[in-house]
C-alpha cells in the first residue's frame, strides 16, 4: 500500500530527520521514526500503574485516608477561601 504525504513542513521535518540519523532513504527514514515513537509509547507505564506506586508509597509512609474532603483546606492554602 502506498502512502502519499504532501506538505513542505513535513518534508522539512524529514530532511532534518533524515540528516540527523545519517539515514538516506526518505521511506525507512519515516518506518523508523513511526517505531521509535510507537515503542516508546509502548514502553510508558499507564497511569493506573503510576497511581499505584504512589499510593503504595504513601501507604509505606504510613499515611492512611481518612475520606474527608481535601478541597476546603487546599482552598485555604491557596488563599482561596
Amino acid at each position: 500500500m502506498a502512502i502519499h504525504i504532501k506538505g513542505d513542513e513535513i518534508d522539512a521535518l524529514l530532511v532534518r530527520y533524515c540528516a540527523m540519523t545519517g539515514q538516506t532513504n526518505k521511506s525507512e527514514a519515516v518506518r523508523q521514526a513511526l517505531m521509535a515513537q510507537i515503542n516508546a509509547l509502548s514502553a510508558r507505564e499507564s497511569l493506573s500503574t503510576r497511581v499505584g506506586k504512589v499510593q503504595a508509597k504513601a501507604a509505606a509512609a504510613g499515611f492512611v485516608s481518612t475520606g474527608e474532603d481535601l478541597k476546603p483546606f487546599f482552598d485555604e492554602q491557596w488563599g482561596e477561601n
